[in-house]
């Protein structure tokens, strides 16, 4: 699995590899051949990253992916006979690590990987797995996730999305909202309402989606920067196989707890773009821009190197324990929370740095490109904040299940969801 994802342990059949006292007995070698790969493959996170259509961008992520299953490093801790490398979460470590430092051409697959792939991998059947999972490691296939609706944003529990049993068959009819990717996506794992008579949180049930299926239509969302990431999706008679049901019947909640986990995880705490440590490459925009020797700016570098060492080794207890076959628990959110704040910090530092020209830029400027592009961090940088769960959900859950604080009241615990007011 490349990074940027989160690295789950399925059951594997593997040899077990005799341990040295810092790692295992390979490492060395096992480094100096990431070290080659990424080398041939990728760009440093230093140098300039390209301007790219998202056609173009889909085109390198599957041409990236094949290219590490050909040399072995895809889906790292996964068993081969389901297209994995079937090595060991040491290896997803030491490959984490030597990634840092480079740009992986590995957006697209943030949720496929780093949410779906890993719920697939520990809640499918063997023959879900045996399907799903090869194509979904080599990026054959594309997944996302569907939680969010209009009438359930951050109370997920509170969704609306009917699936009714028909015969052999579930019958979908609802609407999501806020869908990452989904327009590019092949697959999607949905959380429906399957008995209404039941607590909001006990009614639910999962279910893997075809996106190309009658009766689901995606429609994009256009973002106040011009980017069409999200999507609405629409359910309407949208028939399934009975098989696609992904865990067991009215337990979705259980499972959309560790999805959303593994989600928390994946934006908190994983690798790849997304995480990737700013801290160099705004000292060496310092330095270009003659800003280098500013105390104020010093003095946020240093501090945002500091809080990005801390958030690594936050990332890699978290992925140890993962990788280790344990779904995460609330320190996902201290991740996310973290991950948030770290954001919006290195947001002020670039802005700090560029000036107003991060604000405003005459496009025959050789600067512009640089701008441009931080510009588009420091708009997107707010939505870490919201994305996989508010900052308010994310120290909600810190206080209750880490610091032991009381629950917020609900008026309404216990009552069958019908029975619950709602917009």
């Amino acid at each position: 699995m490349p990074t940027g994802t989160v690295a789950v342990v399925a059951e594997t059949e593997m040899t077990p590899q005799p341990a040295t006292d810092d790692g295992f007995a390979d490492e060395v070698e096992f480094t100096a051949r990431v070290e080659g790969f990424l080398a041939d493959h990728c760009s440093r996170i230093s140098d300039p990253a390209d301007d790219e259509s998202e056609a173009h961008g889909l085109v390198r992520t599957r041409a990236f992916q094949r290219a590490l299953v050909d040399a072995g490093l895809a889906g790292l801790t996964y068993p081969t006979q389901l297209g994995g490398a079937g090595l060991t979460p040491l290896h997803q470590e030491v490959f984490t690590r030597v990634s840092a430092g480079w740009r992986l051409p590995n957006g697209p697959l943030a949720i496929s990987h780093g949410m779906c792939l890993p719920m697939l991998a520990q809640f499918g059947t063997e023959e879900q797995k045996a399907r799903y999972l090869p194509d979904s490691i080599s990026a054959e296939t594309i997944w996302c996730q569907m939680f969010s609706e209009p009438g359930a944003g951050s109370d997920v529990a509170g969704l609306s999305m009917r699936a009714v049993r028909d015969g052999e068959e579930w019958i979908l009819d609802g609407q999501k909202v806020w869908t990452s990717g989904a327009h590019y996506c092949d697959f999607g794992i949905v959380v429906a309402r399957t008995d209404p008579t039941l607590p909001k949180h006990q009614g639910l049930s999962m279910f893997i989606v075809d996106l190309r299926e009658p009766g689901i239509e995606v429609r994009p969302l256009v973002q106040m920067s011009g980017a069409r990431g999200f999507n609405e999706v629409f359910f309407s008679d949208a028939r399934i196989p009975a098989g696609n049901l992904l865990g067991e019947v009215n337990q979705g909640w259980n499972l959309a707890v560790s999805m959303l986990m593994f989600e928390r995880v994946s934006i908190g705490a994983g690798g790849g773009a997304l995480n990737a440590r700013r801290g160099p490459e705004l000292a060496a925009l310092a330095r270009d821009l003659g800003r280098a020797t500013d105390p104020v700016i010093r003095q946020g570098l240093a501090d945002l190197h500091i809080r990005e060492e801390i958030k690594g080794y936050i990332g890699q207890r978290i992925r140890s324990s993962v990788a280790a076959g344990r779904v995460p628990g609330p320190e996902g959110s201290i991740a996310k929370l973290n991950g948030a704040i770290l954001a919006r910090r290195t947001r002020d530092l670039a802005m700090s740095i560029i000036g107003t020209a991060g604000q405003a830029w005459d496009d025959g400027d050789p600067s512009s490109d640089v701008a441009a592009r931080w510009s588009s961090f420091c708009i997107s940088a707010a939505g870490m904040s919201i994305a996989g769960g508010t900052d308010e959900v994310q120290r909600n859950i810190i206080g209750e299940r880490v610091l032991g604080l009381p629950r917020e009241p609900d008026p309404f615990k216990g009552a069958p969801w019908q029975d619950i007011p709602r917009n």
